[in-house]
């Protein structure tokens, strides 16, 4: 198991550069097909945000998940979504829209369902939030996560050079417009688990981009003559096993959350997963690379430097 790891800690010598185009491509096809699939699909709202009752239901045996639909199908609710969990199907999680109605107007609707289910099911989870606490969740989750991406791109402006800034924030709006639009497109829940997740992409993703970054700026001072096509190159290389390292922990990590973490987790646990691999792959082919549009040593030769000074 070991040996087959070992290439990782060799010094690398791959051509990062020479597939800029080809990742330039592939990226911009990945941001169009998330932006449309927001604009056009949107979001699948989760109960914090949209309001409604969420109940998770066990039973001994299979469930029969359309037999089960019937039978709620007299139940004072707007519309009730069924689907079948875990590897027996013998878990059910119910969700329902509760539109206008109050917390005791929800709570006697869940008592309506009970009364019709009867014993025959264990309620492992009731979660009953009204319409109004979900705008107002979706309103503070929105200030709470643009609020995150600026102090994030606060630190990049004042940490390195605006070019360095810029392609880091290029990176980091790469990844989370792509991480979204990929909820949106595969249904996921989208639920404040959803953006807790999504500002630990962030963080991820800027953490692997500033090393990147530290190494190529370390580069810069110690090969004055190296072009700066190989000097990218070489930098990317130098921190290439790390950076592999360092996604197949967390990769390996979010994968057993994703197939072991349960429903509850599944939203959170994908776009950890995800957020993982397009974070790697932006630090590098993103933001790294993104550098080459930029004559690095004139500006700093000339001291063209954020407002602020050198940091160094």
């Amino acid at each position: 198991m070991i040996n087959a790891f070992k290439w990782i800690t060799r010094d690398t010598s791959i051509n990062f550069m020479k597939a800029r185009k080809f990742t330039y491509t592939l990226s911009a096809i990945l941001v169009l097909l998330s932006v449309l699939s927001i604009m056009f699909k949107g979001l699948n709202y989760g109960i914090d945000f949209s309001g409604g009752i969420l109940i998770e239901l066990k039973s001994e045996n299979k469930i029969d998940v359309e037999a089960l639909r019937q039978r709620l199908a007299n139940v004072n609710l707007d519309e009730i979504n069924l689907q079948s969990i875990g590897e027996k199907g013998d878990e059910v999680v119910l969700r329902a829209q509760a539109k206008d109605m109050n917390e005791k107007q929800q709570m006697a609707a869940v008592n309506q369902i009970k009364a019709e289910l009867g014993n025959e099911f264990e309620y492992r989870r009731i979660e009953l939030v009204g319409p109004q606490v979900g705008d107002e969740l979706k309103k503070a989750g929105i200030i709470a996560s643009l609020l995150a991406v600026l102090a994030i791109s606060a630190y990049i402006w004042f940490r390195f050079e605006w070019q360095f800034a810029l392609g880091a924030m290029v990176g980091l709006l790469h990844d989370l417009l792509v991480t979204i639009g990929l909820l949106s497109l595969f249904g996921f829940d989208f639920s404040l688990t959803t953006i807790a997740a999504i500002l630990t992409l962030a963080g991820y993703s800027v953490n692997d981009t500033v090393v990147t970054y530290d190494r190529i700026r370390e580069n810069l001072r110690k090969y004055k003559k190296m072009s700066q096509y190989d000097l990218l190159n070489k930098s990317i290389n130098d921190i290439f096993s790390r950076t592999i390292l360092t996604g197949l922990t967390t990769l390996f990590a979010s994968l057993s959350l994703l197939i072991w973490g349960g429903d509850t987790l599944r939203s959170f646990s994908f776009t950890i997963f995800w957020g993982v691999i397009i974070g790697t792959f932006s630090s590098i082919y993103i933001s790294a690379v993104f550098l080459n549009l930029f004559d690095l040593r004139a500006s700093q030769d000339e001291k063209v430097l954020n407002p602020f000074g050198n940091v160094e």
